[in-house]
This record gives C-alpha cells, sequence and structure tokens, in this order.
C-alpha cells in the first residue's frame, strides 16, 4: 500500500495513493489509520477506481462506512470532473455537507480542510 505520513500545522495524516480495487483495500487503509494512531485521511485521485465510482458494486458504501465506524475523516481530490458523474456525482454532493467526508477539487483545499477538523 502506498502511503505517507504528512505532519504539517501540528498535525497528521495519512495521505494515500494507492488505488482501491476491493474491501481488503480499504481494510489494509484502516489498519494503516490505527497502527499510526491517526485519523485524518487524504485520498488522492488515484485511489478511485472504476470499483470505487461504480455504487452498484458497493465498494464506496464498504468504505464510507468503515471510515465513519472508525471514526477517520477523510478528505479526497478529484480533479478530473470526468470522475464524479451520476450517481457518485450525487454521493459526492451528500458527503461534501457532512463532516466526516468531503471532496475537493484540488489538493490544497483537501489538505486545508483536513488540518482545519477539530
Amino acid at each position: 500500500m502506498d502511503y505517507k505520513i504528512v505532519e504539517k500545522a501540528n498535525k497528521k495524516y495519512i495521505e494515500i495513493k494507492h488505488p482501491l480495487a476491493c474491501e481488503s483495500d480499504v481494510l489494509d487503509i484502516i489498519g494503516i489509520c490505527i497502527s499510526n494512531d491517526i485519523k485524518l485521511l487524504v485520498l488522492r485521485e488515484e485511489v478511485f477506481t472504476e470499483n470505487f465510482t461504480n455504487l452498484k458494486l458497493g465498494l464506496a458504501g464498504i468504505a464510507l462506512q468503515k471510515f465513519m465506524n472508525y471514526h477517520i475523516k477523510v478528505s479526497a481530490t478529484i480533479e478530473d470532473k470526468n470522475k464524479i458523474e451520476g450517481r457518485f456525482k450525487e454521493l459526492v454532493s451528500e458527503l461534501n455537507k457532512s463532516n466526516n467526508f468531503r471532496v475537493f477539487n484540488n489538493t490544497r483545499d483537501a489538505e486545508n480542510w483536513v488540518l482545519d477538523i477539530k
């Protein structure tokens, strides 16, 4: 799993670039968060595979539920607007109203949101 721990403004978060293809990838991320005692996560655009954005496959639902169950706050960067369409676009719109998972169109905003969480 490709990840790095970033420390800024006296906070730490984990940055993931590894594509999420199945539930075991989600569990690996949760394991990384727990083993490093870090509950802030930034997902880069490479993470969002067809398996994730196609809601019929269920991977997005599994990931979101597990992140919430383990109290992991997630911000995501998706610059390619073509990846946000259909039902996934509706999901992103709803998620952006929550304090658990947000999607941004640039890395700076995604990082700032995670760093501003109290």
